[in-house]
């Protein structure tokens, strides 16, 4: 049975970061995949799948739905490892359905918690436009995506607390203190 940690977060949230660093300290049972990584590799390798994607996150909207959720379903279960923890997804309510509807007939996949990695609006554009890594690291796309972001927010929050899976973790502190946190909730989960 894979056990999976959704983690969500403004851009520049330190959700990719956060994540890598726990299954980097746990390789040996904990997997990591960004959303916006695995898509962005796929726009890497030239496809005509990745010419799409790219249409899509260059702009900062969100890549049609089929896309994604095949793209991460396939990592899930491609997986060497059974914790897995999963960030940036989901980012609408129609992702968050989708992702349900399907782990509801998936006997091999549980989603164990929804870990939110809370940050200010002003503390996320600081960290983006500080970063520097790509073209879609400027001010009108970062409004964007913060706007993509917060729309369902409170939608995505109502529905995993209603679960009992949503967990907010403060994003404000040192990585070491937010990593650390973060590791302990997920091993006190598996």
């Amino acid at each position: 049975m894979k056990k999976l940690f959704l983690i969500i977060g403004a851009p520049g949230s330190g959700k990719t970061t956060d994540a890598s660093l726990i299954a980097e300290k746990n390789s040996q049972e904990i997997a990591h995949y960004s959303t916006g990584e695995l898509l962005r590799s796929e726009v890497a390798s030239g496809s005509e799948l990745g010419k799409t994607i790219d249409n899509y996150i260059s702009a900062g909207n969100l890549v049609p739905l089929n896309i994604v959720i095949d793209t991460i379903v396939t990592a899930i279960k491609n997986s060497p490892k059974d914790i897995i923890l999963i960030d940036g997804y989901p980012r609408s309510v129609e992702q968050m359905k989708a992702l349900d509807e399907i782990l509801a007939k998936e006997s091999q996949i549980s989603l164990v918690s929804v870990i939110e990695v809370v940050v200010s609006e002003e503390v996320a554009k600081e960290r983006v436009l500080g970063r520097g890594r790509g073209a879609d690291d400027n001010v009108e796309v970062f409004k964007n995506r913060m706007k993509v972001y917060l729309e369902p927010l409170s939608a995505i929050q109502a529905f995993y607390t209603q679960k009992r899976l949503l967990h907010k973790i403060n994003g404000e502190r040192s990585i070491e203190e937010i990593v650390a946190d973060m590791g302990f909730f997920i091993k006190s989960k598996i």
